[in-house]
């Protein structure tokens, strides 16, 4: 475990990408925590105003080095097996980064109008302190 990621763990979409990333890593390299757990986010000084601007990803060894939104998804990108070579061929593309991060805020902004909200705020199985059950 190196990384963790902070989702919204009510919103459906993104439930779906930590589901999916729960599945391809295994808990080797991703610890997951939701928005939603204050003294998660206390431990590494993210505030509720922190997470309006995204899912967050943060280094284990070195907490201060994070990222955010769409740099977050990108990052998680490239630490997947051959992700970087697709991360750094649309990086490559003009404008593509530009018009993604975009992309990125318009999803964020609606998530819950375009992919719902769910009931219950999903708890990852592979959570940072170990101690979390599935929803």
């Amino acid at each position: 475990m190196n990384y963790y990621v902070i989702y919204d763990g009510n919103c459906n979409l993104c439930v779906t990408l930590v589901q999916l990333l729960e599945s391809l890593d295994q808990g080797k390299l991703f610890r997951y925590s939701p928005m939603q757990d204050e003294q998660t986010l206390a431990q590494f000084g993210i505030t509720p105003q922190d997470c309006e601007q995204g899912m967050m990803l943060i280094d284990a060894n070195a907490p201060a080095k994070r990222w955010q939104g769409s740099n977050a998804a990108e990052e998680i990108g490239k630490l997947l097996p051959l992700g970087s070579v697709f991360v750094d061929a649309y990086r490559a593309l003009p404008g593509a980064k530009w018009a993604g991060d975009r992309f990125y805020e318009q999803i964020r902004d609606n998530r819950y109008t375009i992919f719902g909200k769910r009931d219950s705020i999903y708890q990852s199985s592979f959570c940072i302190d170990g101690s979390c059950q599935t929803n």
